[in-house]
């Protein structure tokens, strides 16, 4: 005898596939708005001498350009993604993508530095209101859902891949249209996400239990704010300059002071219960530290393709697809179908580790290695190491937390990121300028002296990204609890 449907349970059988349907093109939406942000820390990178060239400013004021976007969104993102708790993600997604969109067309048409420096500035601005408000989003989407750990590895395959992405698109851009496309290139993403989003997420009223804290918003810009500058400022003037050392000390100790009203204030704008859970925690360190070594990777390794490989800007772009390939094709893997089984502790200091090794195999570049035999192996190393690092770190940075501490979740892996990269830029810089005037300094001034010196720096920065990121390994295997992820009683809903 055949067995009969019934209608009520069909529809709620297509309900179901139609709802699973909308959450991976919300996923896509999500995913094309993280690129945008994680493409533009790099992508005018490769335009800057480009654009020094047609709007004349100076090689010091270079940095400008960068440090203004870095400054903005750095210290801007814990009210960002306390803005999208309390507005509604869906409103800051839409606010943030459309104030990109027209920050970076300004930018495109800029006429001189100042509108430059103006355009980079309001990117990072809006920039700290979309992200927080994607990752959130991604978050409470997948909530309860068995394809969490797929959504998370392909989201963190997209923010891990978007810097080396960033390069290639630079390049193309720059050489074969105008580097003022690496800005114009963003209202193109942003006409496709915001259509998405309007179309896809529904809209939600404000959530009235969330209240901006005024006391500690003030102090956590500040701190952020002099931390980042005084890093740009250390990469130029160096460490021991007094601009470096009282923004740094500015920025720490405003740092100290914000969590000091954190733990008064009655709606604090970072909960430490969010940062205090010991699978959060070790991930947002993770993600610090992992934050570092990619910069490690991207600028340095550049600087040796374009310097001692003697690449275009474009071809030593290309040269970072390899790396790519395999952070996407384990990302997927590790958080979809590993994590879940596993958890976090196995999978993130395992990541770190063989970031760790590729940093190693990169530390042996000599004036004479090749591309084949020396530079793809670390290539794929590394890339398989940052595909365990940052799905499954993603997932379990905001996995577990409350509706309203969602969006504070989220940006606090943005902060990891932002931070990591600018004491990376820092640091690494300072040492490998410092091991080249060191190896320069007992040995004859000739052309293969200085090229060897150049290398040498860069390998001092692999050697100690290396010792950095194993250091990171051995610390958050320590503080992750032991299992799967378990979620709690005040794990994120699935409302959006």
């Amino acid at each position: 005898m055949s067995q009969v449907t019934h209608p009520g349970r069909l529809r709620s059988v297509r309900e179901r596939g139609a709802e699973g349907d909308r959450r991976w093109w919300i996923l896509a939406v999500l995913s094309v708005a993280q690129l945008m942000v994680v493409l533009d820390a790099t992508v005018v990178n490769i335009a800057l001498p480009s654009a020094q060239a047609a709007l004349h400013f100076s090689t010091a004021d270079r940095q400008w350009i960068v440090t203004a976007y870095s400054l903005t969104f750095g210290s801007l993102l814990l009210l960002g993604g306390r803005l999208a708790d309390l507005l509604g993600r869906r409103r800051m997604l839409l606010i943030g993508l459309a104030g990109f969109a027209a920050a970076s067309a300004l930018g495109g048409a800029a006429t001189g530095f100042d509108i430059l420096v103006i355009a980079r500035a309001t990117q990072g601005a809006f920039g700290a209101m979309l992200a927080p408000a994607a990752l959130s989003l991604l978050t409470t989407t997948f909530a309860d859902s068995s394809d969490r750990g797929k959504a998370f590895g392909i989201y963190g395959a997209v923010a891990g891949a978007g810097g080396a992405l960033g390069l290639i698109l630079g390049g193309v851009l720059t050489q074969y249209l105008d580097w003022r496309y690496t800005l114009y290139v963003n209202v193109a993403f942003a006409v496709i996400a915001v259509t998405g989003a309007a179309v896809l997420l529904p809209a939600r009223g404000r959530d009235r239990s969330v209240h901006i804290d005024i006391p500690g918003t003030a102090t956590v810009i500040g701190g952020l704010a002099g931390l980042v500058c005084g890093m740009s400022e250390a990469e130029t003037r160096g460490w021991t300059d007094w601009l470096t050392l009282s923004l740094i000390a500015t920025g720490l100790a405003l740092l100290g002071l914000f969590t000091v009203i954190e733990t008064r204030v009655q709606h604090p704008l970072l909960p430490l219960r969010v940062i205090l859970d010991r699978n959060r925690g070790a991930s947002y360190l993770a993600i610090l530290l992992t934050g570092v070594g990619t910069f490690g990777i991207f600028l340095f390794l550049t600087y040796y393709m374009q310097q001692t490989l003697g690449y275009t800007p474009l071809k030593s772009g290309l040269a970072f697809l390899p790396m790519i390939a395999a952070l996407i094709a384990l990302s997927t893997i590790a958080t979809g179908q590993i994590a879940p089984r596993v958890g976090p502790r196995l999978i993130v200091p395992l990541g770190m580790a063989v970031t760790a090794v590729g940093m190693v195999v990169f530390a042996q570049l000599t004036v004479t290695s090749s591309y084949t035999g020396h530079v793809l192996p670390g290539l794929v190393i590394v890339g398989a190491g940052l595909g365990l690092v940052f799905g499954t770190a993603f997932n379990t940075a905001t996995y577990g937390a409350l509706p309203a501490d969602a969006g504070v979740a989220s940006a606090m892996v943005n902060v990891g990121q932002q931070v990591g990269g600018a004491v990376g830029t820092a640091m690494l810089n300072t040492l490998a300028a410092s091991a080249v005037a060191s190896y320069l300094s007992l040995r004859a001034p000739t052309a293969l002296n200085a090229a060897r010196a150049a290398v040498h720096g860069d390998v001092t920065a692999f050697w100690v990204t290396a010792a950095v990121l194993l250091a990171g390994a051995v610390i958050t295997a320590l503080l992750y609890r032991p299992g799967r992820l378990q979620a709690g009683a005040d794990a994120a809903p699935t409302a959006l």
